[in-house]
C-alpha cells in the first residue's frame, strides 16, 4: 500500500518503520565517511609549503596535486549515482574506505611527484561515493519530508571534516610531519570500512522494516547497470539539470579553492599572519558554511520555494567574494566578518540537491545525485589549478624557504576566476524553473 503527499513513500516489510536510532546509524556511517573526505580533499591547504619543498613544485603544480583529487572525483560521480542504484549503498561504502586507505597511504609514502598524483586520484575517486551514499541511505531511511534538512546536516558534517583540516592538521604536522599524519588517516578510513561492513545496510526492509523510499525508487534495486546508464541522458531533458550544475560549480569551487588550498598562504602573505592563524580564518569560514547549510534547508522547506534563497545566496557570496579581494585597505576584522557572511550565503548551495531532485522523475534519484555532485566538484576541480596557473603566470620571481611566494596583488589575479563563476551562477540561477518543494516531473 502506498500513501501519497509530497513525496511517494512505499510501505515495504512487516514490523513497522524503523525506530530512529537505526535510521541515524544507518545515515551516519556513510555521513562519517564524507567527513574524512572533505579532510582528505581540504589537508593540502595547510601544507602548502611542506608539499612545494618535498615535491619540488610551484604553483600551478600544486594546483593540479590538489586537484587530481577533483578529477578522479568528478568522474567517479555518474559511475556512483548508476551503481549506488543497481550494486546498493553498503557495497560501495566499503569499497570506497579501502581503496581510499590504500591512496593515502601511497600519497604519505611516495617522493615522486606523478606517483603523489595518482594516489590523490585515487583517494579522490574512492572518497567520491560518500556523499551520494549519504543521500541515498537518507532517501531509504527517513520521511522525504527531512531529505532538504538532512542534506544540509550532511554537508555540515563534512565540513567538520574540513574544519579538521585547518588548525587541528597544522598543529599535527608541525609536531608530526604530514606523511605521519596522512598514514593515520588511513588507519581512519579502514575503521570506516569495518564498521560499515557490519551496520549498513541499504534499505530497512533488509532487516525486516518498512521502507520510506517511493516505490519507484526501490524498484531499481532489481534494474541492470545497463538499464540505468541508458538513461542517463534523460536527466539532461529537465532544463533545471544543466543549469543547476553548473551553478553548484561556482559555491563549492570558490569555497574549497580558498579555504582548501589557496586562503590560507594569501592570508599569511596579506596580513602576515602564521600558518595557524590563517588556517583559523578558514575554519570560521568553513563553520560559517557549515550552519548555513541545513538552515537554507529548512527555510526552504518551510517557505515552500527553492529558487528564492537558491539565488540570494549565490548574489550575497559574488559580491562578498568582489569584496575581500579588491576592496582597498579591508582590515583583517573587517575581512573576517564579510569572509563569514561570504561563507554563510554559499551555505545555499545545499539546495541544489533537493531542487534537481524534485525536477527529475524519482528513478533518476542516484543519478541526478551524482550529477549535482559532480557539478560540485568541477568548481575547485577547474578553479585550483587555475588559480595557480593565473599565479605562475604573474609570478614576480620571489622564493621563500626554498619554495615559490606570491604577492596579495597576484593572487588578486587568480582569485578573478572565484568571481567569474560566481557571477555565471547567479545568471543561470536566474533561469531555473522553481518547484515549490514538490516533484514537478512524473
Amino acid at each position: 500500500m502506498i500513501s501519497t503527499g509530497t513525496a511517494t513513500e512505499a510501505v515495504t516489510g512487516g514490523r513497522g518503520f524503523p525506530p530512529a536510532w537505526r535510521s541515524w546509524l544507518a545515515w551516519a556511517i556513510p555521513a562519517t565517511f564524507y567527513l574524512a573526505a572533505f579532510y582528505l580533499r581540504s589537508a593540502p591547504a595547510v601544507m602548502t609549503t611542506e608539499l612545494m619543498r618535498d615535491f619540488h613544485i610551484g604553483a600551478k603544480s600544486l594546483g593540479n596535486l590538489s586537484a587530481c583529487y577533483f578529477y578522479a572525483y568528478v568522474l567517479m560521480q555518474i559511475p556512483t549515482g548508476i551503481l549506488v542504484d543497481s550494486w546498493g549503498a553498503k557495497r560501495l561504502l566499503v569499497s570506497g574506505s579501502l581503496l581510499g586507505a590504500v591512496g593515502t597511504v601511497v600519497f604519505a609514502s611516495t617522493d615522486n611527484f606523478v606517483a603523489a598524483c595518482v594516489s590523490r586520484a585515487l583517494v579522490g575517486g574512492a572518497t567520491a561515493v560518500g556523499w551520494v551514499i549519504t543521500l541515498k541511505l537518507a532517501t531509504h531511511w527517513f520521511p522525504s519530508k527531512s531529505f532538504a534538512m538532512l542534506s544540509g546536516l550532511g554537508l555540515l558534517v563534512g565540513n567538520i571534516g574540513a574544519l579538521f583540516a585547518q588548525v587541528p592538521l597544522r598543529l599535527l604536522v608541525e609536531s608530526m610531519g604530514w606523511r605521519a599524519v596522512g598514514l593515520a588517516s588511513a588507519v581512519v578510513l579502514l575503521i570506516i570500512g569495518a564498521v560499515a561492513w557490519i551496520s549498513v545496510r541499504d534499505d530497512p526492509s533488509d532487516i525486516g522494516f518498512r521502507s520510506y523510499a517511493p516505490a519507484g525508487l526501490s524498484a531499481l534495486r532489481n534494474r541492470s547497470v545497463r538499464h540505468l546508464l541508458n538513461g542517463f541522458g534523460n536527466i539532461f531533458k529537465y532544463s533545471n539539470t544543466w543549469l543547476i550544475i553548473f551553478s553548484q560549480g561556482g559555491f563549492v569551487g570558490s569555497m574549497l579553492s580558498f579555504t582548501g588550498l589557496w586562503g590560507p598562504p594569501y592570508l599569511r602573505t596579506r596580513f602576515e599572519l602564521k600558518p595557524t592563524a590563517a588556517a583559523a580564518v578558514c575554519s570560521v569560514m568553513i563553520i560559517c558554511w557549515a550552519v548555513a547549510s541545513p538552515i537554507a534547508g529548512r527555510l526552504s522547506d518551510a517557505i515552500g520555494r527553492r529558487k528564492p534563497i537558491y539565488l540570494g545566496g549565490a548574489v550575497a557570496a559574488a559580491a562578498g567574494w568582489a569584496i575581500l579581494f579588491y576592496l582597498p585597505g579591508l582590515s583583517l576584522p573587517g575581512f573576517l566578518v564579510i569572509a563569514a557572511l561570504t561563507s554563510f550565503s554559499c551555505g545555499a548551495v545545499i539546495l541544489g540537491f533537493a531542487y534537481a531532485k524534485e525536477s527529475v522523475p524519482v528513478k533518476f534519484l542516484g543519478t541526478i545525485t551524482g550529477s549535482i555532485n559532480m557539478g560540485n566538484m568541477v568548481g575547485p576541480m577547474l578553479l585550483q589549478p587555475g588559480i595557480g596557473w593565473m599565479l605562475d603566470r604573474h609570478w614576480s620571481g620571489t622564493l621563500a624557504n626554498g619554495a615559490r611566494a606570491y604577492s596579495a596583488q597576484e593572487y588578486q589575479w587568480g582569485f578573478a576566476l572565484i568571481i567569474a563563476w560566481m557571477t555565471l551562477s547567479c545568471l543561470l540561477i536566474s533561469i531555473t524553473r522553481e518547484t515549490n518543494c514538490k516533484p514537478t516531473a512524473g
